[in-house]
């Protein structure tokens, strides 16, 4: 938990405009790329400003979320700062005369663009103010994480972790299916931390196997397109302050939030309980109710509606409650037992049946499912443990057979 609060995205962009005013501000970093440069001549001062020859198809770019939100001239922007970044251009020369929407329109690419891992979005912008009747164009400088021998070793290096990964689920897998794989597959061989290099790729998630929410959600996002998976990269807030990182995705036609970085326990659970080991599904599909109990999007990017809960892990697993009966609960305590498994889940709805259910199987429900544990396999005396997550509504046990 104190690793999260500290954060996990960086922000740092530069601006700095020539013929008018010079500012430096921290924004966003993200981003992707094309190649080709053409010159137009500036038919005032004779100036020729090589902008991105644009040879990026509308078909390839269908599914960029981000992509979509933009106007036409905001779309010519996004597709010359990809040709540039794909070129792996020191400066970009985009027809902007904002360097500030021009770093959105960037950081925007990158959101896009989760296989651009040689740019994590540190950027230096200048617009140019030229004379009257001149169009002012912009210069985006991207600073780039490795050079062109590197990056080819590096892809390489991705390329051959991700088809080792993709082996373990079938594209005839369903939607959901291959959501889990997905999920688990990232939350089970990444270690979240802080000091890893090459935090805000994916770098850092196939190769590296150490990142924070930057990278693992980049990371769901990569393996989600191969999978054919409309997968989006949302950015907000976590616990009202710090700066997160989690994805959206499609299944079954509808949309729901995933955060693989929130599926590690060590942002549930103290190191000393059982569950320690144990991933937490409560952002694997949920909807806009559950996410946005901890999660804040940014505003200035519309996101859809996530208001579909059937395919939630817990639902789909039947542990998911839409009221409390205290039959059933005493229910399923006993045929977990019955079944030595662990842990046992109960997850509800809304605040007051989780409180209702937290004050009877916490005050008496345990302690009969605790004789009947003794009763049947000859124990004197029951071990258990539990863990209680009132803002998720979850309450969680842990026997000891």
């Amino acid at each position: 938990m104190r690793k999260r609060r500290r954060g996990c995205l960086r922000y740092f962009i530069i601006i700095i405009v020539f013929g008018a005013l010079l500012s430096v501000f921290p924004a966003v970093k993200e981003l992707r790329v094309g190649q080709g440069v053409s010159e137009k001549k500036n038919s005032e001062s004779g100036e020729n400003v090589p902008y991105q020859e644009i040879s990026v198809e509308e078909e390839s770019l269908v599914n960029k979320y981000y992509y979509g939100l933009l106007d036409t001239d905001e779309r010519e922007v996004y597709k010359e700062i990809v040709q540039g970044m794909m070129a792996g251009e020191d400066e970009i020369y985009v027809h902007c005369k904002d360097a500030g929407q021009a770093n959105r329109i960037l950081s925007e690419v990158l959101k896009d663009y989760p296989d651009i891992f040689w740019c994590d979005g540190e950027v230096s912008s200048t617009v140019y103010e030229r004379g009257a009747g001149s169009e002012a164009y912009t210069v985006v400088a991207p600073v780039y994480n490795c050079q062109l021998k590197e990056k080819q070793s590096r892809q390489e290096q991705i390329d051959a972790a991700v088809s080792e990964t993709l082996q373990g689920i079938s594209m005839d897998a369903s939607e959901y299916e291959k959501i889990l794989y997905v999920y688990e597959y990232i939350v089970n061989t990444v270690t979240y931390d802080l000091e890893a290099p090459d935090n805000q790729n994916i770098y850092s998630v196939f190769v590296g196997k150490r990142s924070v929410c930057a990278g693992y959600a980049k990371a769901v996002q990569y393996l989600l397109e191969q999978l054919n998976i409309p997968v989006i990269y949302a950015t907000g807030t976590a616990n009202g302050q710090n700066a997160h990182a989690w994805n959206l995705v499609k299944c079954d036609g509808a949309y729901y939030h995933v955060d693989s970085t929130w599926g590690d326990p060590v942002y549930q659970m103290e190191e000393e309980s059982p569950l320690w080991d144990s991933i937490s599904y409560d952002y694997m599909c949920c909807d806009d109710r559950e996410v946005y109990r901890t999660h804040t999007a940014d505003p200035e990017y519309p996101l859809p509606e996530c208001t579909d809960m059937k395919w939630n892990y817990y639902v789909v697993n039947g542990m998911y409650y839409d009221r409390y009966d205290r039959d059933e609960a005493l229910a399923v305590l006993n045929e977990r037992i019955y079944e030595q498994a662990n842990p046992t889940v109960f997850k509800y709805a809304d605040e007051n049946s989780y409180q209702q259910a937290r004050d009877e199987i916490l005050g008496d429900l345990i302690y009969r499912a605790a004789q009947n544990l003794c009763s049947i396999y000859g124990m004197e005396q029951a071990g258990y443990y539990y863990s209680e997550q009132p803002e998720l509504c979850k309450l969680t046990v842990y026997w000891q057979y």
